[in-house]
């Protein structure tokens, strides 16, 4: 019965390794699968992600949506992030941006009734001269500028636009204190004549310019009315530069036989060796663009440049006129004095008698000036050129120091 009873515990005891081993089997297993499932997810995921590139590319995104997904994948869901709520925004003073004070337009000046007229004529660059001009005299109450340019005419074309007919015109209307003329940057063309064709810079072409430009400035001389006529500027081109330059001594010479004066302007749109500049000085001394693209206009700042060379005479002319100090001499432009309507309550009477007003005690000279014996420093210096000694150390101490004895020097 003994060995009978061990039998059952033999076999027992045989069988708790192999439970241990599939145990561990077990464990393995499942850890394995654990490990596993990431990676086949992972795998799942890219392949679905790489087919639906393809074939988002090639049919579209609707056929990946309508597709059918991976049986083993589960696709995660996205979870929505709310957003913050919009914080509403807070200016610091510091960050603010500064505030600017609005800009105050310059009150416009009101022209007197009896303003004298500046009248000016000629082509496109006289237009220009004309804005010029207005704005030089805008603070000017008894100047008004009056620009009658009309751009592309000169003094060939006769049959475009006729000067010297419509000249005494505007004279009669406008009665001019000064006529401003600036023309010829249309002239070079051919010119035709009562006998014939002349091109341009021909001798013929010349003599009868010549006689126009005498014609026209008669017109203003012979009214005793002051002429001004203004020169032209270099241009891009270098023939349209050489014109100009021989077209100006033609003016001044004209001009100046009949008493106008010739405004010579070349310098201001040149470089120091006479070349054509773009951009230069302006009246402020500012380096700006003169000149537009096309190399021959003025821009605005050209333009108030151009007037500055005419200002000068023009005021000149002018006289009092032309200042921007001048006012209407009426009861209106009066000022107040502020005087009291009874002086006499306002004043009160000092006594030559009574010093006591001043904090004196007497008049001056009442008593004598006390006599000293000896001379002040002041009647030492204006009667006998003497003079104190200046203190030690003072600037004006020219005395050598004195030479140190032996024993101050073995003292040291």
């Amino acid at each position: 019965m003994p060995a009978d009873a061990e039998l059952p515990m033999t076999k027992k005891t045989d069988r708790t390794p192999q439970i241990r081993w599939l145990m561990l089997a077990l464990m393995a297993a499942s850890l394995g699968l654990g490990a596993l499932a990431p990676v086949a997810v992972a795998q799942a995921q890219e392949q679905r992600y790489q087919r639906r590139s393809i074939l988002d590319f090639f049919l579209g995104r609707r056929y990946l949506d309508d597709g059918p997904q991976a049986p083993d994948v589960q696709q995660p869901r996205r979870q929505q992030r709310k957003r913050p709520p919009a914080q509403k925004a807070v200016v610091s003073p510091r960050t603010a941006p500064p505030i600017r004070a609005p800009v105050q337009e310059e009150p416009v000046v009101q022209k007197l009734a009896d303003a004298r007229k500046i009248l000016i004529v000629g082509d496109f660059l006289a237009s220009g001269l004309g804005d010029g001009l207005t704005a030089a005299f805008e603070t000017s109450p008894g100047v008004i500028v009056e620009a009658r340019g009309n751009v592309s005419s000169g003094l060939v074309r006769d049959d475009y636009y006729d000067w010297p007919e419509q000249l005494p015109k505007m004279i009669d209307e406008l009665k001019p204190a000064m006529v401003v003329v600036m023309i010829g940057a249309n002239d070079r063309q051919q010119m035709v004549t009562d006998t014939a064709k002349e091109k341009f810079r021909t001798d013929g072409w010349f003599a009868e310019y010549r006689r126009r430009v005498l014609s026209f400035g008669k017109e203003v001389a012979d009214r005793k009315i002051p002429l001004l006529w203004v020169g032209l500027p270099a241009f891009e081109s270098d023939q349209m530069t050489a014109d100009a330059v021989q077209m100006n001594q033609l003016y001044r010479n004209q001009v100046e036989s009949i008493g106008g004066e010739f405004v010579d302007i070349w310098d201001g749109f040149v470089d120091e060796n006479g070349n054509f500049i773009v951009t230069g000085s302006d009246v402020n001394g500012q380096q700006v663009r003169l000149r537009t693209s096309d190399g021959i206009n003025l821009t605005q700042a050209g333009r108030r440049k151009l007037a500055f060379y005419v200002e000068k005479p023009a005021r000149r002319i002018l006289g009092t006129q032309a200042s921007p100090d001048l006012v209407r001499l009426d009861e209106s432009n009066l000022p107040g004095l502020g005087l009291p309507t009874n002086p006499v309550e306002h004043t009160v009477p000092i006594s030559l008698s009574d010093p006591n007003l001043d904090g004196g005690a007497e008049l001056l000279g009442a008593r004598p000036p006390p006599v000293t014996l000896t001379k002040s420093p002041r009647d030492l210096l204006v009667e006998q050129g003497e003079m104190t000694p200046a203190p030690v150390g003072r600037v004006d101490d020219y005395r050598m120091p004195a030479a140190k004895t032996p024993a101050e020097v073995s003292v040291k």
